[in-house]
C-alpha cells in the first residue's frame, strides 16, 4: 500500500497544514528546513506525468498559495517548490506530490546545486528530437 494513501484516509498520523477535497499539505517528517511541506492529491497517482490535468492544476494552484503564505507567516524569503519523477529522479514515495521547502538563506544547509554536465551535446539535435 502506499504510505501518502494511508496518510490521507487517517491510518497514519500526519502534521496537516491544508485540506480540501482534492488534495492535503502536510509537514514532512524529515524537515529539510523550518515549514518542509508536501502537498499531496488525495486521488492516487504515480508520478506527474500519470496525473489528469485538472488534478494537476489545482495542486499547482495550492502549491504556489501555500508556498506563498508559507513564506509570509515564516518570515522565509525564498522556497523550493519541487518534484521528482521516478525513482531515477529520486522519486521515493510513488504517489505524485510537491515539496515546498522554505529558505532562510543561502547557507542554511540545504544545497540543490546542479553540476553542469561535462558531455557536449548537440542542441540543434536534441531541438529536432523535442520540438
Amino acid at each position: 500500500m502506499c504510505i501518502f494513501c494511508d496518510i490521507i484516509d487517517g491510518k497514519i498520523p500526519s502534521k496537516k497544514i491544508y485540506e480540501d477535497e482534492k488534495c492535503i499539505a502536510i509537514l514532512d517528517i524529515a524537515q529539510l528546513t523550518k515549514g518542509h511541506c508536501l502537498v499531496i492529491p488525495k486521488q492516487h497517482f504515480d508520478n506527474i506525468v500519470d496525473v489528469d490535468e485538472e488534478t494537476l492544476a489545482h495542486i499547482i494552484k495550492v502549491t504556489k498559495r501555500l508556498a506563498t503564505s508559507n513564506m509570509k507567516k515564516l518570515n522565509a524569503p525564498g522556497c523550493h517548490i519541487l518534484n521528482n519523477c521516478n525513482p531515477v529522479a529520486q522519486q521515493s514515495v510513488m504517489h505524485v506530490h510537491f515539496h515546498i521547502i522554505p529558505r532562510y538563506s543561502e547557507n542554511d544547509g540545504v544545497s540543490m546545486d546542479f553540476d553542469p554536465q561535462h558531455e557536449e551535446y548537440d542542441l540543434d539535435e536534441i531541438q529536432k528530437i523535442l520540438a
